[in-house]
């Protein structure tokens, strides 16, 4: 049987491409559950807003003899969050969604907590913790997305790496504060969830 010509296929993919033209990016061969993705990405745009505030309290309330090089790690990370955020944001409208902006419920939306240490030490521990729950989401999200959609999973496959480098940062940040001889870990520190203080336990 004589193979069907692809110029037939191209043919179809030409009429499709002209229905539903208001869906964007959003043709019939996506095969992703596209709710859920959008779901899943408006809570990884918000993680990023969230740790990009929390970066940025941190590069303005960071104090002490060290705090001028942390201060400079802390504003770079939070530029790359906010990087990441944007590319969240624009795949989201591609995918014929609507970026969830809201200040109301962003924090419940977040996967990661907007945490603000009362020191360096723990301002560094709180990113640190706050870069492992944004590895561990990504990773679980990139899974769920699998083949069904390449371009969100690349996306987030890169900004997962970024995140991995955040959270090394962090590490060798804590572990050059115990060489200096400040406390690589806080303890018995306040810190401040939501305005309301915790304590480490």
């Amino acid at each position: 049987m004589a193979a069907k010509p692809f110029l037939s296929d191209i043919q179809s993919i030409r009429r499709r491409a002209r229905e539903h033209i208001a869906r964007g990016a959003v043709t019939d061969s996506y095969k992703a559950d596209r709710q859920t993705v959008l779901k899943l990405l408006n809570e990884a745009l918000a993680t990023e807003i969230i740790c990009m505030l929390r970066y940025k309290a941190h590069h303005y309330m960071a104090s002490g003899i060290n705090a001028k090089s942390v201060a400079a790690e802390f504003l770079e990370h939070a530029n790359e969050e906010q990087e990441h955020a944007d590319r969240i944001a624009e795949r989201i409208t591609q995918l014929d969604g609507t970026p969830n902006f809201s200040p109301d419920g962003l924090s419940a939306r977040s996967h990661s907590e907007f945490v603000v240490g009362d020191n360096l030490a723990a301002m560094i521990e709180e990113n640190l913790v706050a870069e492992r729950i944004a590895i561990d989401s990504y990773r679980e999200i990139i899974a769920y997305v699998g083949d069904a959609d390449s371009t969100t999973r690349r996306m987030l496959e890169e900004i997962l790496a970024v995140e991995e480098e955040h959270a090394e940062d962090m590490k060798t940040l804590m572990e050059d504060f115990g060489k200096k001889g400040e406390p690589a870990k806080p303890t018995g520190v306040e810190r401040k969830s939501g305005g309301k203080p915790k304590k480490h336990k």
